[in-house]
């Protein structure tokens, strides 16, 4: 299950780059699999759903969302749920020691992993 903490605010333009998504009016099937779903079938509909992406003008929005909200089910911005583990894997070896509590709402003096009280990662 996704984690809804994580997800953006509900101001509309932060989702108004859904209303422009190439997946906007294809059946949402095709991006989520069925509860079980493996082998060719699997690949078949994730390169499916991968080819409405290639050519999709807000990939990248979407893609952002996938990873900050760590959307756990589907294809979100041209990579499927493994791939983008494997993105904020390198996303997390990349950044700065600093940048990396900024972004889980940790700061320097915070004790014991707690958040900070209040405070929304950007």
């Amino acid at each position: 299950m996704s984690d809804a903490s994580r997800l953006p605010g509900a101001f509309e333009d932060r989702w108004e780059w859904q209303y422009r998504a190439a997946c906007r009016d294809a059946d949402f099937r095709l991006f989520f699999h069925p509860p079980g779903e493996r082998g060719p079938a699997h690949d078949d509909r994730d390169a499916a759903a991968k080819r409405v992406c290639a050519h999709c003008a807000v990939r990248t929005a979407c893609l952002e969302y996938a990873l900050d909200s760590r959307e756990a089910h589907g294809v979100w911005g041209g990579l499927t749920v493994e791939e983008r583990r494997a993105a904020l894997r390198t996303r997390q070896r990349t950044q700065g020691p600093e940048r990396r509590r900024a972004a889980s709402g940790m700061t320097r003096g915070s004790r014991s992993g707690r958040r900070q009280a209040g405070r929304r990662s950007p």
